[in-house]
């Protein structure tokens, strides 16, 4: 019987693409005195391939802005810090997020988020949201000092929790960090569709949309 339901971050609950379209934009619209020798779309795209979907950490991508538009008057390492700051200004959830939390909550589910990442930036993302009261446990590889797919963050992230791994569900978008590192530790896993990768594999349900989560939560529940 699941009594605990623990989920991504990045992906799952916090919008990342959406977010970081919206945060790049601002951010030449505040610096636009030097950065006005790029075009806004030309700045918004570079920075989003860079990116890398988040795989790559924002000191090389700024770095690499720098250098190929030929940025002047602003540094890399300022750009940086914009980004570490302004960021969670900027974040924007999925559809249900609020609706879906409140919900499990009302049905006695105890909550927790484990994400990979680094500690304050994705507080500060949990921030932005507003999601951080829902939850008991909030587990980031950074602090950890260990990451998914990694057994030990999802044992960990559960005996917090007061429940066995096998008592969880984890819901997220990564095929490999999320599901098979919950599979891995006996947790039901829960694939949150995404453009990003073509399937999960071994998923024991797929959600396009959050507000899923409750039904399938008690279809888990009258199979046990």
């Amino acid at each position: 019987m699941a009594k605990a339901v623990l989920f991504d971050l990045d992906g799952t609950l916090l919008d990342r693409d959406t977010s970081i379209k919206q945060f790049v934009a601002a951010q030449y619209d505040r610096l636009i005195t030097h950065l006005n020798h790029i075009s806004k779309a030309n700045y918004i795209s570079r920075f989003i391939e860079l990116d890398c979907h988040g795989h790559v950490w924002k000191d090389k991508v700024y770095r690499e802005l720098v250098a190929e538009f030929e940025i002047r008057e602003v540094s890399w390492q300022a750009l940086l810090q914009d980004y570490e700051t302004q960021f969670q200004g900027h974040c924007v959830p999925f559809p249900f997020l609020v609706e879906m939390l409140t919900r499990l909550k009302q049905q006695g589910y105890s909550l927790g988020i484990v994400s990979n990442g680094l500690g304050t930036f994705q507080t500060r993302a949990i921030e932005g949201l507003g999601i951080q009261d829902y939850f008991e446990v909030i587990l980031i590889s950074e602090i950890e000092q260990v990451r998914k797919p990694q057994a030990e963050i999802f044992h960990r992230a559960a005996k917090r929790l007061g429940v066995i791994a096998k008592n969880s569900v984890f819901i997220g978008d990564h095929p490999e960090a999320d599901i098979m590192g919950a599979k891995n530790v006996e947790m039901k896993a829960i694939w949150k569709r995404s453009l990003h990768w073509q399937e999960a594999k071994g998923a024991d349900a797929i959600i396009d949309e959050l507000d899923e989560i409750p039904s399938i939560l008690q279809q888990f529940e009258s199979s046990c």
